[in-house]
């Protein structure tokens, strides 16, 4: 499979030194494998975005050096291909459409003595309420597994962590999980570099591949730049903007947090040459290695049954 990467920002505000953690991995990745790396920006969700942020955000990558192989696309022009994956959902009834509020949710999950925010199956056999509904995914008891190549396997049973999820809201807007997974088949996208926020979606995402019967990508999930409370540095938790001003300095930051020592670099283009090497020396020999091995050795499939290794 031949490498492509992306960088995929929500356009809620300028990018900050979380955002460029996980931009530089996924670059440094890319470039590493001799692969592309693209940029998609996920404006899905109107009343989270800021206007002009979008293109701050393509502006500050460029500066600092981090410039995609293809123009940055939206994913609010795409919406024709998320109906389509909607529509071959419903077609095949793995979708139903749900009434079910938060409030009602929480109370149906506390009942039956569920993990808070766990979907209980309310709706399964027909909608409780009238309309506006959403749209949820069924799931199965089990388990969906895989092997992070930095946190190594990772597995999560969907029925008892998450239960049937949305993939299009009540309100009409398309949810991060199916468009996700929808972009990444349509741009070809191999690996995915992004922060451990993220691992627990994964499985999800993983169920609408499979689903869909769409490509599973590589995943490397990264450790997250927090705030001193501990928690996640974004907007929400007081992330300032990059001081573009200085962008070899946000960088060494960034490379810092990836667990490198600080480089001897006078310029954005001989930092990103250098720290090049060094990531190559890292993660591509030892994703090299992983792939040998995983390749020459009997995996289990969906079923559990062994399987040699490199089968579809």
């Amino acid at each position: 499979m031949n490498y492509c990467g992306r960088f995929a920002p929500s356009p809620t505000g300028a990018l900050h030194r979380g955002s460029l953690v996980a931009a530089l991995a996924s670059w440094l990745d890319a470039r590493a494998h001799a692969g592309r790396w693209l940029v998609r920006i996920e404006d899905i969700d109107p009343a989270r975005e800021q206007p002009g942020a979008a293109a701050s955000q393509i502006g500050a990558l460029a500066k600092l050096g981090l410039i995609p192989d293809e123009p940055p696309i939206l994913q609010s022009t795409r919406t024709v291909l998320y109906a389509k994956a909607l529509g071959e959902l419903e077609r095949k009834a793995l979708i139903y459409p749900c009434s079910c509020s938060r409030t009602q949710i929480d109370a149906a999950a506390r009942g039956l003595g569920l993990a808070p925010n766990v979907y209980p199956g309310s709706c399964r056999a027909g909608p409780c309420g009238p309309p506006p509904w959403a749209w949820r995914v069924r799931v199965q008891a089990t388990p969906i597994g895989f092997e992070d190549r930095a946190c190594g396997w990772f597995t999560q049973n969907l029925q008892e962590a998450v239960g049937d999820f949305v993939v299009r809201r009540a309100d009409g807007l398309w949810s991060y999980q199916l468009a996700v997974v929808v972009d990444d088949a349509a741009q070809g996208v191999s690996d995915v570099v992004r922060g451990t926020d993220l691992l627990d979606n994964t499985a999800r995402q993983i169920h609408l591949q499979r689903l869909l019967g769409l490509p599973t990508p590589r995943y490397l999930h990264l450790p997250l730049v927090r705030t001193a409370a501990g928690e996640k540095l974004s907007k929400q938790t007081g992330a300032t903007p990059l001081d573009l001003r200085r962008p070899l300095l946000e960088l060494q930051v960034a490379w810092q947090h990836l667990g490198f020592a600080p480089l001897r670099a006078q310029s954005v283009a001989r930092f990103l040459e250098q720290a090049l090497a060094q990531w190559r020396r890292r993660w591509a020999a030892a994703r090299a290695e992983a792939d040998t091995i995983a390749s020459s050795e009997p995996v289990p499939d969906r079923a559990g049954t062994a399987r040699p290794g490199g089968a579809s």
